[in-house]
C-alpha cells in the first residue's frame, strides 16, 4: 500500500468511525429515553440502564454503518476534489480503479465488521438483552418493589406491597393482572414469600382471595384461598429457551442450517427465510454504497463544476437501493420470490457503477434537470434574501 493509499484509507476510516459513533450515539439516546422508566419507576441504577439499552447498539450499527461509510467516502472525495488532488492524480496517469482501491479496502474492512456484527454480535447482544430484562423484572419483585407504591412490572400487570420484612416475608400484597384481554384477575393476600423449586420461581401467597372477571361477564367470581402460587418464572428468565427466540436473536449459522424441529422455523418459516437473506446481503451494502459514491463523485472535475447534483444523485441511489432491500425483506416473508429483488438491485448497481468507474469520466446530469435545479436554487435564495 503506497503513501496515497494509506492517506486515503486512513482518512476514510477515520471519517467513518467519527460519523458512525456520532449517528449511533444520537439514535441510541432517542431509543434509550424510551426505557428511562427502568430508573424512575423500577428503581434500577444508571449502570443497569446503560447496560440494557446499550445492548441494542449492534443492531443500530447494522443499519448505520453503510450509511456512515457512504458519507465518509463522499466527504473524502469532496475534499480531494476541492484540493484538486483528483485532477493531479488523473493528470499523472493514475487510473480510476487505482484511485478506487483504497476506498474499496476501507469498504472491505467495514463489510467484515458488518458481517461479524450481523452473524454473531447482534444476536448475542439481543439474547443478553432478553435475559437481562427478565432478571430485572424478577429483581423488581424480589428486591426492588418499594412498599406503598403501585409498580407496573409489565403492561397489564400491577404489583403493590404494603411491607417487606427483613426475613423476606411480603405483607399486604395486591396483584392486578390484565394482560389477557378476555380475563381480568385480581389477587389479594395477607402475606407471601418467594419460593424457588425445580419447576421455577413462584410467589406463594397465603390467606387471601382471587377475583376473576370474564370480558363478556360483568359479574366477577371470587374465590378465597389459604395458599396460592403465582408463577414468576416468566419474569425470572428461567423459561427462556430456544422456543422463545426470535429470528433476530438467532446466529447466522442457525439460520443457514435450521434443524427440522426448530420451533422458530416451524412457527414462522417466512420470517426465518427473510432474515437469512437479509444477513447474507448486509455485508454487501458497504461495498456497493462505496462503488456508487465513487462512480458519481470520483471522476475529475474542475473547481468550477458543481458537485451538488452529484451528491444528491448519490444520496438518491443509495436510499433507493436500501429501500428496495427493506421492501424485499418485508414482502418476501409472504412471497419468497420477492426476496430476489434485493439481489437484482445490488447486481444492477454494481454493473452500473463498474461501467461508470471504468469510463473515467464524470456522470453528467441531464441538462433539463440542471436547469430546473438552478432555477429552484435561485428562487430559494431570493426568498431567503427578502425574508
Amino acid at each position: 500500500m503506497g503513501s496515497i493509499d494509506r492517506y486515503i484509507f486512513r482518512t476514510t476510516l477515520g471519517a467513518f468511525l467519527m460519523i458512525l459513533v456520532s449517528l449511533t450515539s444520537i439514535i441510541w439516546v432517542t431509543q434509550a429515553l424510551r426505557d428511562i422508566d427502568l430508573m424512575t419507576s423500577q428503581g434500577q441504577t444508571i449502570l443497569v440502564f446503560i447496560g440494557i439499552t446499550g445492548l441494542v447498539i449492534p443492531q443500530l450499527v447494522l443499519v448505520i454503518a453503510p450509511i456512515a461509510l457512504v458519507i465518509a467516502v463522499s466527504h473524502v472525495l469532496s475534499k480531494l476534489a476541492t484540493d484538486s488532488e483528483i485532477i493531479v492524480m488523473n493528470s499523472a496517469g493514475m487510473a480510476p480503479w487505482r484511485l478506487f482501491r483504497p476506498f474499496f479496502e476501507a469498504a472491505l474492512v467495514v463489510a467484515l465488521m458488518v458481517a461479524f456484527v450481523s452473524a454473531y454480535l447482534s444476536p448475542k447482544c439481543l439474547r443478553e438483552l432478553r435475559q437481562w430484562a427478565a432478571e430485572v423484572r424478577a429483581d423488581l419483585v424480589t428486591n426492588i418493589v418499594q412498599p406503598g407504591r403501585f409498580i407496573s412490572i409489565e403492561r397489564g400487570l400491577v404489583f403493590h406491597l404494603q411491607e417487606r420484612r427483613p426475613n423476606g416475608m411480603l405483607i399486604g400484597l395486591f396483584i392486578d393482572d390484565r394482560r389477557n384481554p378476555k380475563e381480568e384477575i385480581t389477587l389479594l393476600a395477607e402475606q407471601g414469600e418467594i419460593v424457588e423449586s425445580d419447576k421455577g420461581t413462584f410467589l406463594l401467597l397465603a390467606r387471601g382471595s382471587l377475583q376473576r372477571r370474564q370480558a363478556d361477564d360483568p359479574n366477577p367470581t371470587i374465590v378465597k384461598f389459604d395458599r396460592h402460587a403465582f408463577d414468576l418464572s416468566q419474569f425470572s428468565g428461567q423459561t427462556q429457551t430456544a422456543a422463545n427466540l426470535s429470528v433476530r436473536e438467532m446466529y447466522f449459522w442457525e439460520l443457514m442450517s435450521p434443524k427440522a424441529d426448530d420451533p422458530t422455523y416451524l412457527r414462522d418459516p417466512g420470517q426465518f427465510r427473510a432474515e437469512f437473506h437479509d444477513r447474507v446481503v448486509a455485508p454487501l451494502y458497504p461495498l456497493v454504497f462505496t462503488m456508487i459514491a465513487f462512480a458519481w463523485l470520483g471522476a475529475p472535475r474542475t473547481t468550477r463544476q458543481s458537485r451538488t447534483l452529484s451528491m444528491i444523485a448519490t444520496i438518491l441511489a443509495v436510499s433507493s437501493l436500501r429501500l428496495v432491500g427493506f421492501a424485499s425483506m418485508v414482502f418476501g416473508i409472504f412471497a419468497p420470490v420477492l426476496l430476489s429483488l434485493q439481489y437484482i438491485a445490488l447486481a444492477f448497481m454494481i454493473w452500473a457503477s463498474v461501467r461508470a468507474i471504468s469510463s473515467g469520466t464524470a456522470i453528467e446530469i441531464p441538462a433539463p434537470i440542471v436547469t430546473w435545479f438552478n432555477a429552484m436554487s435561485e428562487r430559494f435564495q431570493r426568498r431567503i434574501a427578502t425574508a
